[in-house]
């Protein structure tokens, strides 16, 4: 009984072998591993370049050709690589995922592959229904040709040939497209896509005789001088990418391993658009849609390249998070952080003309690196109220560098600001305040403040107080029609003339604005938790311009609704000039306004 139960149990504990189900498997490759049936013609160029690369490496003069001819039903690739034989044949092709670079004393050269050959061949299954492969070994010159027929419902055989069937080492693959895929097969796309996936590899491969190479790569060429070079590169860009660029930038990291070059776009693009670029690995084209290969800040450029050091994802569609991403990332950031610091250097006017469009993204790059802040300084606009300069001009004018942290700020007191002799940039506008408060880091000695209403009304003349005083009842008139805005109303005398009122507040003066409104909306809890943070922030305030004469005009008026009617005119003018959004309120004092002048206006009419 014993014995019976432990053979039992050892017979429950035998392994079994994974059955895998074909189709799904290529269902699984097609819709969700790949994201094109086209991949297939890379994966059979990658067999054909790994096959030649493992010749080549016990046979260095080796031929190293690969051919494929298409008609639309079928495809013919042949290459001259280091064949296989009929153990190899059910050791690679037999058992999906079992790479060709393992063992048989080729782990030294393991860098110098591309692909994985069990993997790739079956993801011809996309567009095939049936795949025949015909090899003979190089390493084994007297085993036989061998076939290997296989069809997409996971059956195969295995056949060896006469040696007239297959003279020479190599491998030929055949396939049968599947229904509706033939048109992957016709010369025509796989001409295109041999180029696109091929054009940089470093054998002489061909369609239907029609090379499909391009080597050396356009920016190994030699050229003439710079301006062919850049001619020729721009040209092709426009191939690439479908633009001129604004200039190219060498990518040449031989550390790395990599050669390339990136194309400055010519028109400003969204820093949060991911930029995809071109990679190539070891001459075949990884993917056209890289996006962690630069870092975040070089979203003016696209770029293509060729390495041998990145990683691939499964898919070989996209590069594998890691430390050498990481590094390569940095080394090509240094590349291009180069090339700018070269232009402020050497050729000013290309620097303007690409500030003109890419200054965000070396602002971006500026406000984290202070080398390329103090290398930028006298080159990156910034709007100011002496018109748009930089900050190191800026600076220099100005013994206090005023900013404000919003663009409606900006808006509302830069008129009046510049008028007074003060100073003041725009840095509401993005990374603009970052910088202009990292200026005494790398200029010392530079005074920056944050500008805030107390600052501008400072600066605004008072007015004589007896003048004042006789305004006394127009004044309090004026503020008890805005006290339930949360308004405050002062007059002062400033330039220019033409502005009759001013409408200055700051962010706490904001907070506490809409921290009262909540309140009155509030229920009784919320309403007592939102009273007790009532802070002592001041409130928004209405600058009436003593010098103006239609200020002077409206305090000369007696009838107080009509003072009341005035002044929220002047406060909704005040609003529209700031170019500050109006709360429901704002415009329904706005409508009242407007309506009550109306009124007041035909009612004179009627009298008559």
């Amino acid at each position: 009984m014993d014995s019976q139960t432990s053979q039992s149990s050892q017979a429950s504990q035998s392994p079994h072998t994974f059955q895998v189900d074909l189709r799904g498997l290529v269902d699984l490759l097609s819709h969700h591993l790949y994201s094109s049936p086209k991949v297939y013609l890379r994966e059979l160029l990658q067999n054909a370049v790994d096959a030649i690369t493992a010749r080549r490496a016990e046979q260095p003069d080796s031929p190293a050709l690969v051919r494929l001819y298409a008609d639309g039903g079928t495809l013919r690739v042949e290459d001259s690589g280091v064949g296989l034989t009929e153990a190899d044949v059910h050791s690679l092709l037999a058992t999906i995922g079992r790479s060709s670079k393992r063992g048989d004393g080729l782990q030294e050269v393991r860098s110098e592959f591309l692909g994985q050959f069990g993997i790739g061949l079956l993801a011809c299954f996309v567009v095939a229904e049936r795949i025949r492969v015909v090899s003979r070994s190089a390493r084994t010159p007297d085993a036989p040709p061998v076939e290997w027929t296989a069809t997409d419902d996971g059956s195969y055989t295995v056949r060896t040939l006469p040696a007239a069937e297959h003279p020479d080492p190599g491998t030929t693959v055949h396939l049968v497209a599947r229904a509706g895929a033939g048109e992957w097969l016709a010369k025509e796309r796989v001409l295109a896509l041999a180029r696109d996936f091929g054009a940089l590899l470093p054998y002489d491969v061909r369609v239907d005789g029609e090379a499909i190479t391009e080597l050396p790569a356009p920016w190994d060429r030699s050229y003439p001088g710079p301006g062919a070079r850049r001619v020729a590169l721009a040209r092709h860009c426009h191939e690439l990418f479908g633009f001129t660029p604004l200039d190219s930038i060498d990518l040449s990291v031989p550390l790395a391993g990599i050669r390339g070059v990136a194309y400055v776009l010519p028109s400003a693009v969204s820093p949060a658009q991911r930029a995809t670029h071109r990679v190539h690995l070891k001459g075949m084209l990884l993917t056209e849609r890289a996006e962690q290969l630069l870092p975040d800040w070089a979203f003016f450029v696209r770029c293509v390249l060729d390495t041998d050091s990145l990683r691939p994802t499964a898919s070989r569609e996209s590069l594998y998070e890691d430390e050498t991403l990481a590094a390569v990332r940095e080394a090509l950031g240094e590349r291009i952080r180069s090339w700018l610091t070269g232009l402020a250097a050497g050729d000013p006017e290309r620097l303007a003309a690409f500030l003109s469009v890419h200054h965000l993204g070396v602002k971006s790059l500026a406000r984290h690196d202070p080398e390329m802040l103090r290398t930028m300084l006298p080159w990156l606009p910034f709007e100011t109220t002496d018109g748009r300069v930089s900050l190191e001009e800026f600076a220099q004018r100005h013994p206090v560098v005023h900013f404000t942290r919003t663009v409606e700020e900006y808006r509302q007191v830069a008129p009046i600001a510049s008028a007074q002799g003060i100073g003041v940039v725009n840095g509401g506008y993005t990374y603009d305040g970052e910088l202009v408060e990292a200026l005494p880091s790398v200029r010392p000695g530079t005074v920056v403040a944050e500008l805030d209403s107390d600052t501008v009304t400072a600066h605004l003349d008072s007015v004589d107080p007896a003048e004042e005083l006789a305004l006394a009842e127009f004044l309090a008139a004026a503020r008890a029609r805005l006290d339930p805005l949360g308004c405050d109303v002062v007059l002062r005398a400033f330039h220019p003339l033409s502005v009759p009122a001013l409408h200055l507040d700051d962010r706490s003066a904001r907070h506490e604005q809409a921290r009262a409104e909540a309140e009155e909306q509030a229920d009784d809890l919320w309403a007592g938790i939102l009273g007790s943070l009532r802070g002592s922030a001041p409130r928004a305030r209405l600058v009436l311009n003593h010098l103006n004469p239609l200020i002077r005009r409206i305090s000369s008026l007696k009838d107080r609704d009509l003072i009341g009617t005035a002044t929220e005119s002047l406060y909704g003018q005040a609003l529209l000039m700031a170019q500050r959004p109006l709360r429901p309120a704002d415009s329904a004092l706005l409508n009242r306004a407007f309506i009550g002048l109306l009124e007041w206006a035909t009612h004179g009419e009627g009298d008559h």
